[in-house]
């Protein structure tokens, strides 16, 4: 059973910080690139952010580009989305995923998604 699991969503008051983690279970995804994606009701999923293998590159969508950061340990087996001054926006799932490369995960072909944890930022 190979699984990844979100953790660290809930409830913020827009301005403030929020920080998701996603853990692996069952083996390493220390050879997989990471990305988070997020989905709101009705809406499609839009890729958030992504990092490679070892950390060395990144890749984030426009709307989060200057607010967003994503890290990863490997030797916790885990990685993390920093997410700092967050709009108003209607609750959403965010997923972490498991690619081939930060390139393939922008353009949502993953391997391995995980079950998502949900964001609400009011005004």
């Amino acid at each position: 059973q190979e699984r990844l699991i979100e953790s660290g969503g809930g409830s913020v008051q827009a301005g403030n910080s929020l920080t998701l983690s996603c853990a692996a279970s069952g083996r390493t995804f220390n050879t997989y690139a990471m990305g988070w994606f997020r989905q709101a009701p009705g809406k499609e999923r839009d890729f958030v952010a992504a990092i490679s293998r070892k950390g060395g590159v990144t890749g984030y969508a426009d709307a989060v580009k200057d607010r967003f950061t994503i890290q990863r340990d490997n030797a916790k087996d885990m990685n993390y989305l920093q997410m700092n001054s967050l709009k108003p926006e209607a609750p959403a799932v965010y997923s972490c995923a498991a690619g081939r490369s930060t390139g393939t995960l922008r353009q949502q072909a993953a391997d391995l998604w995980g079950q998502g944890t949900q964001v609400t930022v009011s005004s």
